[in-house]
């Protein structure tokens, strides 16, 4: 595989707030790391920022193991095994009086306690000159709600003891309980800038790493204007990511995975939808190959086609001028599509339906292979065919 993006240049990246689709940009940031790509600095907000901090300190290890075994009680005060319920609506194991209690209880504070939130920003941050003594820049973003402005700063700068209350103004989410930090009240920065590319524009960045999770709030980049020079690159999801107070460790621990693939995917510029496909040969190889197991995808196509369809498939046009425009609507394909497209396309519905190991780096052949075996499994594929 060849990689696609320049190392000898350093790179800005941008993390926009999502709260627990937060884990994304961790496994995204491993898959950088692991190539050798240079951070110049983050611009991070909410859950951005406190990533961005990981970053800036290098501590995957760190990242990675509070990322692993996150619990909602780890962010706001809560009972995880009466959320657990509550998501599975298992309300026989509720104890109704004493959620009644909590709800009133958090109504009459202002929002949810978030005591764990600036415990976790602790075990994050933990001694500040770490921090400091990072060779990266970290622009976090809130809106200071006492000066009705929005702040966009480098929390490496800031004046001593202020990182971890910085932080935490960038998290401050609507539903938390808001209390004043340093004398002022702030926001979640997401409100007014969730996607901060502007931000590092303005500093003087001309390559730029976004890494999005579409978190709720107002996306900057859709309305800043990118100058002459700049190069923006991006890494997001083709999948939800779940809720953003969704703490589920096993919710989280997947969004890292397909953080870490789709990284992969930009960063050798792999092809595939759901799959993860290292195709470098241009439209005429591909068209080739699928020719050459026509007989393996009409086996596929028992399931589709009734008898006097299948009868049809007799020559390469029943194929070509009836089977794959069909197939190029089923697959959801761009109108101008391509036999190339038609054959990544029809091995990833097949890896799919056979329930093929999706995170993985496959070549076509490789993947093909996968299915062949889960084929031959189920006793799909009669011994003579085996060898297609």
């Amino acid at each position: 595989m060849e990689l696609k993006l320049d190392l000898s240049r350093a790179y800005g990246l941008v993390l926009e707030g999502g709260g627990a689709k937060g884990a994304y940009q961790i496994g995204a940031w491993k898959a950088l790391r692991e190539e050798g790509v240079k951070i110049r600095g983050v611009a991070g907000v909410s859950v951005g920022s406190l990533n961005g901090a990981l970053i800036c300190m290098d501590d995957l290890e760190r990242a990675e193991e509070i990322w692993k075994n996150i619990e909602y009680s780890h962010v706001m005060s809560v009972n995880d095994e009466t959320i657990k319920a509550l998501k599975e609506k298992d309300f026989k194991s509720l104890n109704l009086q004493e959620l009644i209690s909590s709800g009133l209880q958090i109504v009459k504070d202002g929002g949810f306690d978030i005591t764990p939130l600036k415990n976790l920003i602790e075990e994050v941050v933990g001694d500040e000159e770490k921090l400091r003594n990072s060779d990266r820049e970290l622009y976090t973003v809130t809106y200071s709600v006492s000066d009705r402005k929005e702040i966009a700063e480098d929390i490496i700068k800031s004046d001593a003891g202020s990182i971890k209350d910085m932080l935490l103004a960038s998290a401050y989410f609507l539903a938390f309980k808001n209390e004043k930090l340093g004398g002022k009240r702030y926001m979640d920065g997401g409100g007014v800038n969730n996607v901060p590319i502007n931000v590092l524009i303005d500093h003087g960045y001309e390559d730029i790493i976004v890494i999005r999770i579409y978190g709720l709030g107002f996306d900057k980049e859709r309305v800043t204007e990118i100058p002459e020079g700049i190069r923006v690159y991006h890494i997001a999801p083709r999948q939800d990511l779940g809720g953003i107070l969704e703490f589920d460790k096993k919710q989280t621990r997947k969004n890292m995975t397909l953080g870490y693939f789709d990284a992969k995917r930009f960063l050798y510029g792999l092809c595939g939808r759901i799959y993860y496909i290292d195709a470098p040969n241009t439209e005429p190889y591909y068209f080739d190959k699928m020719m050459s197991e026509v007989e393996l995808f009409k086996i596929y196509m028992q399931d589709t086609l009734n008898e006097e369809g299948m009868a049809a498939l007799t020559g390469y046009r029943a194929f070509t001028e009836t089977l794959f425009p069909r197939l190029a609507v089923e697959f959801k394909l761009k109108e101008d599509w391509d036999y190339k497209d038609m054959y990544l396309g029809l091995l990833e519905d097949l890896a799919k339906r056979l329930k093929v190991k999706r995170f993985q780096i496959y070549t076509v052949d490789q993947l093909m292979e996968e299915i062949r075996k889960k084929l031959r499994s189920l006793d799909k594929v009669k011994p003579q065919q085996q060898g297609i």
